[in-house]
């Protein structure tokens, strides 16, 4: 495929199209039947890391070493967030329960031995969908985080990072009774 490689291509249930992303960056939606490439947008300015889909399949996040995250309509691939961070994001998730995101990521691992881990941000990091704001974050890896997603019903979330730890988490009371905005 011109040396391009693709990344995460999330399907929507009973869907006769998927997304994808090459390196570099454009996102591109294509048949299923035949794979021809309906359209392609760029919506960020360096690579894209991970692509997850919404539960009901109407939009997606993205992720991507230019320190953003994306929301993103399924039918026009409009922007609808946008969840900015300091270093990059490797990967994306959407609450199936709440209107909740989680990023992960962190200062590149090629850097990793010159800082600290909290300098180099090895946190699951979560935002409100709709507002953009962080709300909360969990420390624990000791290197960049290259995967997050909720647990099918939202009662919590796995990480898995470079130093090859996975870490599932179990959200607690409080998770399901705070207001956060």
């Amino acid at each position: 495929m011109c040396g391009w490689e693709v990344d995460s291509p999330p399907l929507p249930p009973c869907s006769h199209t998927y997304t994808h992303s090459h390196s570099p960056p454009p996102l591109t939606p294509s048949t299923t039947q035949t794979g021809k490439e309906l359209a392609a947008e760029h919506v960020h300015e360096k690579n894209i890391q991970d692509l997850q889909m919404s539960v009901d399949g109407t939009h997606f996040i993205t992720a991507s070493v230019d320190c953003s995250s994306k929301l993103v309509d399924t039918q026009t691939l409009a922007v609808l967030k946008t969840y900015q961070s300091n270093v990059p994001v490797n990967s994306a998730a959407l609450s199936p329960v709440y209107d909740h995101v989680i990023l992960g990521g962190g200062q590149d691992a090629s850097q990793v031995t010159t800082t600290s881990s909290r300098a180099g941000r090895f946190e699951s990091r979560f935002f409100h969908k709709v507002f953009q704001e962080e709300f909360g974050n969990v420390r624990g890896h000791f290197g960049p985080i290259n995967a997050v997603s909720f647990s099918p019903d939202g009662t919590g979330f796995a990480s898995g990072g470079e130093e090859g730890y996975v870490r599932l988490h179990k959200f607690d009371a409080d998770y399901f009774t705070t207001k956060f905005f």
